[in-house]
């Protein structure tokens, strides 16, 4: 089953958001703390060269973040992958 990886802090307003909009739509997903977690900092600044958060990835497919994934729900294209993902 594919899901969802968010990358998050939990000071972040915009990381809250988009755990809310995959809750509400029922999606598969990990969210991974990196406030006080130096390795998956680490990890994040590997992949994107940057610790900005949230960084919201597909099946190891980077997203983006917040606004990012509210244009895919906008679009629709939240939906088809959140569909393709159950399958």
């Amino acid at each position: 089953m594919k899901k969802f990886k968010i990358y998050s802090a939990n000071y972040c307003d915009f990381c809250k958001r988009a755990v809310i909009l995959l809750l509400y739509k029922g999606a598969h997903f990990e969210v991974v703390d990196i406030t006080k977690n130096g390795a998956a900092r680490d990890v994040l600044k590997q992949m994107l060269g940057s610790t900005t958060v949230p960084q919201i990835f597909y099946d190891d497919m980077p997203i983006g973040g917040c606004s990012d994934l509210l244009a895919m729900d906008e679009s629709g294209e939240l939906d088809d992958l959140i569909t393709k993902g159950e399958k």
